[in-house]
């Protein structure tokens, strides 16, 4: 998996970049697990409704399994048609292009990953309305409901770093040394799993946090690899655990710490991959095995996002949770093993919803 992929698919990850002031407003109480959705069929209607959907950035597997994902879910309403899918290949006039050119078209929803946070306001505005519905979905935005687009579902990061330090608790038994990992410096998506992280570490005053900000990986795993290495050189062996808000950067600081020969701290973190866990999995076998939780089924966002669309394009009073975060895919405290397979790419989020032979299908 080349270096350009994965910051494609990290970037999803930095959503929030302009809405980091409204994030902290944000009450985080109601949230759902990604895998406890509702029926999508009580939302159908009747009337024939064309869905796009627009990244960002793409190309790699997390987001063609989310595409499948999309899909899968339209096909329980048979008056759904998902018919296009763009990637705009980093490009943000591209991807308002996109956006602009479904509504001109009347697709009835456009749903986008929101990739470039705020910047993209206004071309979400532009779309809504007219019977248009515009869903910017994964990161929280810091526009107007009802005026800059219909409705905003997003991952509930803040959650995510509460559960990271509730787990690390049990894991290292309520003692030890803590760090967080993140992207770029300053990335408000990273801000935000460590402004959670920090408020759960709060409940546990001997699990100490060693640098009061998050370790700038840049969702890169040869940055990863020297960031890690850096810590080596600082700490040496006393790091107990590193929580980690993408896969790809806990699996470059793992072989960081192995190829330095120090023992691997517990790792929590977001978003895995079929080479990390089966990574995890052979350690299991041989006993080398570092305390691991995994927090998964992200590519499953897609779907909250679209029956969140449904009820607003339809006038459906729909009481699921805007907020939603990952189950637990893997968890040694509790014996729980992820999947791991030879048949799929290093970089397949085996986490996913989607019915397995339908998975296994898309890496064919």
């Amino acid at each position: 998996m080349t270096s350009k992929t994965i910051l494609k698919r990290a970037a999803l990850l930095s959503a929030t970049t302009a809405a980091a002031a409204l994030v902290g407003s944000v009450a985080f109480a109601e949230t759902i697990r990604v895998d406890q959705g509702g029926d999508i069929t009580q939302l159908c209607g009747s009337d024939p409704i064309r869905i796009a959907l627009i990244d960002g950035y793409g190309g790699d597997t997390w987001r063609k399994i989310t595409y499948a994902e999309l899909q899968d879910e339209a096909s329980k309403c048979p008056n759904l048609t998902v018919t296009d899918h763009v990637d705009a290949g980093g490009d943000q006039q591209a991807y308002a292009a996109a956006i602009n050119g479904f509504a001109t078209q009347g697709y009835e929803i456009i749903l986008a990953f929101t990739d470039f946070g705020d910047a993209a306001i206004p071309a979400y505005k532009a779309a809504n309305g007219n019977g248009t519905t515009m869903v910017p979905y994964f990161g929280v935005l810091s526009g107007t409901v009802g005026t800059d687009y219909a409705v905003n579902p997003y991952q509930d990061s803040i959650a995510i770093g509460i559960q990271y330090a509730d787990w690390l608790n049990v894991a290292l038994n309520g003692k030890g040394n803590v760090l967080m990992s993140g992207g770029p410096a300053g990335a408000a998506s990273s801000a935000d799993f460590m402004k959670g992280f920090k408020e759960g570490l709060s409940k546990y005053p001997d699990l100490k946090l060693l640098d009061e900000n998050f370790i700038a990986m840049n969702w890169n795993p040869a940055d990863a690899q020297k960031a890690a290495a850096g810590l080596i050189a600082k700490y040496g062996d006393t790091i107990d655990a590193i929580a980690s808000d993408y896969g790809v950067t806990s699996l470059a600081t793992i072989k960081a710490f192995q190829q330095a020969g120090v023992r691997v701290p517990a790792i929590a973190t977001i978003a895995t991959s079929n080479e990390l866990n089966c990574m995890y999995n052979a350690a299991l076998a041989d006993g080398t095995a570092w305390p691991y939780l995994a927090v998964d089924g992200s590519t499953g966002d897609v779907r909250f996002a679209l029956r969140q669309a449904l009820a607003a394009h339809n006038g459906i009073e729909w009481n699921e949770p805007l907020g939603v975060v990952p189950y637990v895919y893997a968890d040694s405290v509790n014996n729980v093993v992820p999947k791991c397979s030879d048949k799929a790419p290093p970089d397949a989020d085996l986490s996913s919803l989607m019915d397995e032979a339908k998975l296994f299908a898309l890496f064919n």
